[in-house]
């Protein structure tokens, strides 16, 4: 099994960003390559079809709001792994009205090495988190 995280410093409180990424069927309102997202099941799987055209199911296997974070396994994708599980969690940074939020995933590898599929879901953490980055930083650069 491999795993990966990434986390990024965001320009917007724990509780806005949260408010923000914290929706299972959220990820529109952030990810500029996920436009569609539809929820099934009572809202515990998300189809999400990427700029592509590509479709992803995935199902949310925990949920903490007082902790900021969820965790969810994918069902169906064009990755090639199995067995995967990621957490997305907001922090608080202590002194600060900022966030930090972390991406984690582990998964096992399915025709490719551990290292290409770490590099795999690192990039797609790493850009992810860019653009929630560049969401909230256009949130508080908007005048009231």
């Amino acid at each position: 099994m491999a795993s990966t995280t990434a986390s990024l410093a965001v320009p917007a409180s724990p509780d806005r960003t949260w408010q923000l990424i914290g929706g299972f069927d959220s990820l529109p309102d952030w990810l500029p390559y996920i436009p569609t997202s539809t929820l099934g099941e009572g809202g515990r799987v998300r189809t999400l079809v990427n700029e592509d055209g590509g479709v992803i199911v995935e199902r949310l296997e925990s949920f903490d709001n007082d902790a900021r974070s969820y965790s969810y396994s994918i069902l169906r994708a064009p990755f090639p792994v199995t067995g995967y599980r990621s957490t997305l969690t907001v922090h608080a940074v202590p002194g600060e009205d900022t966030a930090r939020v972390e991406w984690s995933g582990r998964f096992t590898p399915d025709g490719i090495g551990d290292d290409e599929a770490v590099d795999l879901f690192h990039g797609i953490y790493r850009d992810g988190l860019a653009a929630l980055h560049r969401t909230l930083a256009g949130e508080t650069a908007r005048p009231s």
